[in-house]
């Protein structure tokens, strides 16, 4: 698979797929060095999915290594009905319940993708008010509907490919879309009357 880093993905989403179904059937054989390659595919995309889900970075690596673990214990049990990444994923967002579940502390921030290029000052004084607000809101929101938001906004995932890795209807998905929506719409029109 050609990539620029260890998170990016080949330029052509089914051959990647396709090269990461390979990398899970050598795993199933006991291959470390496809499950090297597989981890290092997915340590930055889970690493930033599960800080936005859980909201607690000190639990990241724990779950993260739970998650690949199982990938390795269970690689065999793959048997294609999805796409490599849904089926990680889902393993991810259960054991991040999981963690959460068991845990239950709520930690107050939520960290949003930097701004690729520097902004003037007063743009970036106003980007990071924008910043701050969302990241407020997104505090607000319970870890499944953070979850749906990381998913669609940050991973491209579709609502149906979400309701995979979550485990549950597609209804239900597009509702906690719904309600996350809302609130930052109250958010951003509150902002607007100021």
């Amino acid at each position: 698979m050609q990539t620029t880093n260890a998170g990016s993905r080949s330029t052509s989403p089914r051959s990647g797929d396709e090269e990461e179904a390979q990398l899970v059937r050598r795993i199933a054989c006991q291959d470390r060095h496809a499950f090297e390659l597989l981890y290092r595919i997915y340590y930055r995309r889970l690493t930033r999915f599960l800080d936005r889900v859980t909201r607690r970075p000190q639990m990241i690596d724990e779950i993260l290594d739970d998650t690949m673990l199982v990938v390795w214990r269970k690689a065999a049990t793959f048997n294609g009905a999805s796409q490599v990444s849904t089926w990680i994923f889902a393993i991810a967002y259960r054991k991040a319940m999981k963690t959460f579940k068991r845990e239950r502390r709520v930690q107050d921030s939520f960290d949003l993708d930097e701004a690729a290029s520097a902004p003037s000052p007063e743009t970036a004084l106003l980007e990071g008010e924008w910043r701050l607000a969302l990241r407020r809101l997104v505090a607000e929101l319970s870890a499944e509907q953070r979850a749906v938001v990381e998913l669609t906004y940050y991973h491209g995932c579709a609502y149906r490919e979400i309701a995979q890795i979550i485990g549950c209807p597609v209804d239900t998905v597009k509702t906690r879309m719904f309600h996350a929506r809302r609130k930052l719409k109250a958010v951003l029109m509150a902002r607007e009357q100021e």
